[in-house]
């Protein structure tokens, strides 16, 4: 039934971007954040004339939000968030995928206390679907926070959080530059991959490269354990080849320095075009004076999130890993 409702709003929201997409001459990634806006606030967007809006109106009447529950918003955004990124090339520009999203929920509510109030951040949020798909699980209050430097993706971002409710305070600036934040108690991240840019920046960095741009996915590493509470949890998505990289040793040297690795799991296959592109979720915890390493971390490969069976299987151990660890 889920489905059904997010699909069919989806088909109506799509059209609504077209729309606008023809007449503001605006690509269908730039768009989506304008409808999103409309359907917020009605207010006519910028540059459009009275033929648009009719059609604008007339397809907003359509979209009844307040049938929809947070997760069906969310899902309907990040369909049409999927279809305006199709052959975007670059690395920012690719959406988490759901089922990780709601994998990395699970693991959080298996770290954090339900009964206490969470600060959240996510330092490459994007158009925010991690962000809000993990605050959508947390039965217990957030206050939640997510920075991204692309214009497009952080209104996207604003307007998801809005549709769905969620009070989320958004940056909208370069997340390897200080933030006006007070340290959380989480961090969830799908981290950008590549090269940093900014060589004077960097050199604020432990993990700065020796020569060189350095790696965006280290400092991003680096920065958010800064923004970290002591004692706080990290889940981070990371390429499998971080660990292997020409600068993973001074990485090692730093996390060791710096954090406990409390498990490494590494996602299917299946869910990647290929395997340079495969990933996995790294959870780290940041040491504070009452903190130790686990005995022994969690090391998973996780099987296809369709093969229900494996999938049982591996969240009992998983479940029986945190529960011997005294979670």
């Amino acid at each position: 039934m889920e489905q059904t409702k997010t699909e069919t709003t989806f088909g109506k929201l799509d059209q609504m971007v077209e729309t606008m997409e023809q007449h503001l001459n605006l690509s269908y990634i730039e768009s989506l954040p304008v409808a999103l806006e409309f359907l917020f606030t009605h207010e006519k967007p910028e540059g459009s004339n009275d033929i648009l809006l009719q059609q604008l109106e007339k397809l907003g009447e359509s979209i009844a939000l307040s049938d929809l529950s947070k997760e069906e918003i969310r899902k309907t955004i990040q369909l049409c968030v999927l279809k305006g990124m199709k052959g975007a090339t670059q690395q920012q520009h690719l959406i988490t995928p759901d089922t990780v999203a709601m994998f990395i929920g699970y693991l959080v509510q298996k770290l954090i206390d339900p009964k206490q109030t969470v600060r959240l951040f996510d330092p490459a949020c994007g158009s925010a679907n991690l962000l809000t798909a993990v605050v959508n699980q947390l039965k217990q209050k957030v206050e939640s926070y997510g920075s991204d430097v692309d214009p497009t993706l952080i209104q996207l971002a604003l307007m998801n959080a809005n549709l769905q409710q969620s009070e989320i305070e958004f940056f909208h600036q370069d997340s390897l530059r200080s933030f006006l934040l007070e340290p959380v108690d989480l961090v969830v991240s799908d981290l950008p991959v590549g090269y940093y840019p900014d060589d004077v920046q960097a050199k604020e960095y432990e993990l700065k490269a020796d020569e060189g741009h350095s790696y965006a996915h280290h400092l991003f590493i680096e920065q958010s354990l800064k923004y970290t509470k002591e004692a706080g949890y990290l889940l981070f998505v990371i390429p499998n080849f971080l660990f292997e990289s020409d600068q993973a040793k001074k990485l090692h040297g730093f996390l060791h320095k710096h954090a406990h690795i409390v498990g490494l799991l590494q996602l299917p296959m299946s869910i990647f075009k290929s395997e340079s592109n495969a990933k996995s979720i790294l959870i780290l915890q940041k040491k504070g004076n009452n903190t130790k390493a686990p005995k022994q971390a969690l090391m998973a490969q996780l099987p296809s999130f369709k093969d229900v069976r494996a999938m049982n299987n591996i969240l009992e151990k998983i479940n029986h890993w945190f529960q011997e660890e005294g979670f």
